[in-house]
This record gives structure tokens, sequence and C-alpha cells, in this order.
């Protein structure tokens, strides 16, 4: 069996909390008004879901990480702990939002039919996430250093990055009317090495690998990249690039 990604709030505060504030342009697409019920899919910690809960809207958060929800709950969220691809709710939200999470939904036309499920008629999802040529540079590199140990890397992989084209066909497809899609390439300097990135988003390669060869591996896995990814004045820089989109749900 594949190991799952596991979230630890600590690290991703540590690592990771460039995911939401980076977010400003997702949530302006969203346009949230006070009053509104929002739906904050894959929402981590909660850091978004404060904000939107801060202009005026009743947002539900949901996760399927328990410790990020817990750590949601500290802040004084409504979250609940949901897997995304088996939503629960029917025509309850005016908008479903998400950051950063759907490309970690490998079955997105489940995804979609249940953010459908969950608006109501012409309510809107709005959402960014990794897309084609997302961190490209980083998988090839996971990928060949596991494949120097005879592991397939691919089988393991537990991103979905879309096109464009592919993902905006899938909402078509799934009774979605698409108000915007673009591909935006984002250069994102880290807090720290490229190793704590790894650490706390390339977890389903390292666990692969037996305990005690986990830190040479990630030692390596920086080195090949340090000549394409460190800039001059040491600081780590991760080659992402997002799908932001705007859809409204069609009322067949």
């Amino acid at each position: 069996m594949t190991a799952k990604q596991t979230w630890n709030p600590d690290r991703y505060s540590r690592s990771a909390r460039f995911v939401s504030d980076l977010a400003g342009p997702v949530v302006e697409l969203l346009a949230p008004k006070p009053g509104e019920r929002l739906l904050d899919l894959g929402c981590g910690d909660g850091a978004l879901t404060e904000k939107l809960a801060a202009m005026g809207c009743d947002v539900l958060g949901v996760d399927s990480s328990v410790e990020q929800i817990e750590a949601a709950r500290r802040r004084g969220l409504d979250v609940r702990v949901m897997d995304g691809h088996q939503l629960s709710f029917n025509e309850e939200f005016d908008a479903v939002f998400s950051n950063a999470a759907l490309h970690w939904m490998k079955r997105p036309d489940d995804v979609i039919a249940g953010v459908r499920r969950a608006l109501r008629p012409r309510g809107r999802f709005v959402a960014e996430f990794g897309c084609h040529g997302c961190v490209a540079t980083v998988v090839a590199a996971l990928h060949s250093s596991l494949a120097r140990r005879g592991i397939d890397a691919a089988a393991i992989n537990p991103w979905y990055f879309p096109t464009a084209e592919d993902y905006g066909a899938r909402l078509a497809q799934g009774g979605f009317d698409v108000t915007w899609i673009g591909l935006i390439p984002r250069p994102t300097v880290l807090p720290g090495e490229m190793t704590g990135w790894l650490e706390t988003f390339a977890e389903t390669f390292t666990m692969a690998l037996p305990a005690q060869e986990r830190a040479r591996f990630l030692s390596e896995v920086q080195e090949v990249l340090r000549p394409d990814l460190c800039m001059p004045d040491g600081k780590w820089v991760a080659d992402y690039v997002r799908l932001r989109f705007s859809a409204i749900r069609r009322e067949e």
C-alpha cells in the first residue's frame, strides 16, 4: 500500500505558511460577501477559513486531516473532518472555495460532483491549486532519486496536476459554466531549505524508504535541485505553477 501523506500543523506553519499568505488573488476572485454561506474545501489549519469568517461570511471548513482540523478548531472555527471525494452536502452553500488542496484529490470528477451537490442554484466554485508543470523540477528529482533505489515513484506520486483544458472540460462535464480559468506561474521563495519543503509535502515519497535512509534521501534530492532552485543568495525557490478558476453551477 502507498503511504498516506500526513500533516503536522506545527511543521506546516513553519514550512508552508506561504500557502495561505499568497492566496489573496484567489480570495479576490471569490469576492466573498458578508452573510454568504461558504464551504472551505481542504481548509488545512484554518488560516484562510479564519480570514473568510472575519469578512462576515458564514464558513464551514472541511479537511481530511484530523490534525489540521484540530488546529483549525483551536482558532474557534466551524470545521469537520471530511474526504473531499465524498462531500455530504446538498444545496447548502452560496460558494465553495478551495486553495492549494484540489491537487491532493486524485478523483477530480468525484470532487466536482460533490461540490455541485453542495452548492445552491447558481452557486460559485472558486479555487486555486497545482496544475501541469507545478514543481516539475522537484518531481523529476524525486522520481530519479527513487529510481536509483529501484522504486517507481510514478506509482506513489500523490499529486494530480491537470492542464487548464483538462480541468475546464471536467468542470463543464460536471455541470459548471466556467467564467474564468488560467495558469499562473508562481516561483515561490521558501522560508528555509528545500528539505523542509520535502518533509512537509513529499512524505509519500520518503515513506517508500526505510526510516534510516530518509534523511540521506532528502539531502540527496536537495543537492540534485540546488543548481536549479537555490538562488545565489542561498534562498530556495519552488517552481510552482497554479491553476485558478471560477465557475457557476449550471442549471440543467
